[in-house]
């Protein structure tokens, strides 16, 4: 009898095992199903890390590292992790938060006293918590440009441009995602530990972690050969159409936006830090907690509403019941259970990471590419294996969207642009009379230049950010800038009473111009010592 009960609890412990490890596998064909998502859009490569109930049951790449090449993607190809990457700076924050340094709700100008907001009061009033959260009042995406493409200009001239940014709403009245907070926190991280932010973070989160790959320094990422190469379709009319390219490389926040996203790292490590976040701070061998519990709860804990609009067919059943900020995550609901998630884009590769806490279920996708299709659809299939719900081609479904978008968006160009484009009209002014030093009160400096008939724009804080202006109609030219990744822009001059130039406004030429691209925030204004 002894011999019959022992054994029947073995066989229910081996089928209780069995169960474990089918629930944590991806599902049956799942290596085939990336490989023909990823021929389906011309995708080079990617890397997938699936953490469930503690373990890694999941990391492995796929493809190649660049269009056309032959070396492969695996385990350990660094990827940039775009602003996945901000919940490692609150982590850097809840670490200095348990070393009892600083709090949440201290204000931000007692640690950082040359911080300025364009508000007095708002720059009293700013906490730590508030950088982390989207809810100060500036735009969407505001001062990106200071730093991306790229910059020649340092954290610090970063933080002093910032108060020169108007707010386009009150303070805590709303949610606009931004940026450049998140490198004012970076510069906080090195005000109160003392050293900078990449050491900070790789002597606190990714040494403890084995995250072996793992780079906050762009310089590390290029050294690194096994490294993934971005791409991008750059069509003439509008980005997302045409064939799959290869980008150059230093694009991107650059090290300056590092802290708002520009690490590296490659599935290996993604998966260590799936596994430290659904730990709750501790590490897996349970041996050294890199930030408390209840730290950990605060980072995800809701702060701020975002709003919910349904999503079209044939992706409405992602549509939330309720969306929501944290502290360097989204968290809102998928069919009702709740999720932890964020995307990230810097120009070429996109990341996807989500978090299911009731479920310890971690997914983590990177793509060399922007093919939004692939990474959404692939992360939403696993994610309905794990959690049980019926099979849907996701890749599929938002296939269909991207294509409507982009469709969408080359319409909405044609009527507003050559529809109503008068192509007789002749500028006010020969190319001299618009050539000068001009400067905006948060960018900077900008050049026009006249070449002959031509004129020639220059971004001079962005390094290599020029381009051709081309006459457009009355006094509006359009910037293509000499790197075709660069969104190109209407400029338009207005003219004063002398018919001199007195201001210029900018905005991008695509409706789908990503965000950081803000030149609807700028204000040229002519220089002493205009030509």
């Amino acid at each position: 009898m002894r011999i019959h009960v022992l054994a029947t609890c073995l066989l229910a412990l081996t089928l209780a095992n069995l169960a474990v490890s089918a629930s944590a596998a991806p599902p049956d064909g799942f290596d085939a199903r990336v490989e023909a998502a990823m021929r389906g859009r011309d995708v080079p490569g990617m890397a997938i890390a699936i953490v469930e109930d503690g373990r890694i049951v999941h990391a492995r790449g796929y493809g190649v590292r660049r269009l056309g090449g032959s070396e492969r993607v695996d385990a350990d190809t660094i990827f940039p992790t775009g602003s996945t990457g901000k919940a490692v700076t609150a982590a850097a924050l809840a670490i200095l938060v348990d070393d009892g340094k600083l709090g949440w709700d201290d204000r931000v100008i007692d640690h950082l006293p040359e911080f300025r907001m364009h508000d007095a009061w708002v720059t009293r009033e700013m906490t730590v918590r508030d950088l982390l959260v989207h809810r100060s009042g500036l735009g969407l995406g505001a001062g990106d440009l200071l730093f991306i493409p790229r910059t020649s200009r340092s954290r610090a001239d970063i933080v002093r441009a910032l108060r020169h940014i108007e707010p386009a709403t009150s303070f805590r009245s709303g949610y606009a995602y931004d940026n450049i907070l998140y490198i004012v926190a970076g510069e906080l991280v090195a005000a109160v530990s003392g050293q900078s932010w990449e050491s900070f973070v790789e002597q606190r989160i990714f040494a403890p972690l084995d995250m072996e790959t793992a780079t906050s320094h762009e310089d590390d990422r290029f050294a690194n050969p096994n490294r993934a190469q971005p791409h991008a379709r750059l069509h003439p009319q509008l980005r997302g159409l045409g064939e799959q390219q290869v980008l150059p490389e230093r694009e991107g926040l650059g090290q300056v936006g590092a802290p708002a996203g520009g690490l590296s790292w490659s599935a290996n490590d993604f998966a260590h830090w799936l596994q430290v976040q659904l730990a709750l701070g501790a590490r897996p061998d349970g041996e050294e907690r890199l930030w408390s519990e209840a730290t950990a709860r605060e980072m995800w804990t809701p702060q701020v509403p975002v709003p919910v609009r349904r999503y079209p067919a044939p992706i409405d059943a992602l549509t939330p019941q309720f969306s929501s900020y944290a502290l360097g995550w989204n968290v809102q609901d998928y069919r009702g259970v709740r999720t932890v998630q964020h995307g990230g884009a810097v120009f070429g590769v996109l990341a996807f990471v989500v978090l299911v806490p009731e479920r310890n279920l971690g997914i983590a996708l990177q793509i060399n590419a922007e093919d939004v299709d692939v990474i959404r659809g692939l992360g939403q299939e696993l994610l309905d294996h794990y959690l049980g719900f019926e099979h849907k081609d996701w890749v599929a479904a938002f296939g269909e969207w991207n294509q409507a978008r982009l469709q969408g968006g080359l319409a909405a160009l044609e009527s507003a642009g050559d529809a109503k484009r008068n192509a007789s009209s002749r500028p006010s002014l020969p190319p001299a009379g618009y050539a000068g030093r001009y400067a905006d009160a948060w960018y900077g400096p900008m050049t026009i230049a006249a070449r002959g008939r031509d004129l020639r724009i220059d971004f001079t804080r962005t390094p290599g950010m020029t381009g051709t202006l081309t006459h457009w109609q009355y006094d509006t030219f359009r910037a293509d800038w000499d790197d075709a990744s660069i969104e190109p822009a209407f400029v338009t001059f207005a003219l004063d009473a002398d018919g001199g130039v007195a201001r210029i406004t900018m905005k991008a030429v695509s409706p789908l111009a990503d965000f950081s691209y803000d030149y609807h925030d700028l204000l040229f204004v002519p220089q002493a010592g205009a030509e």
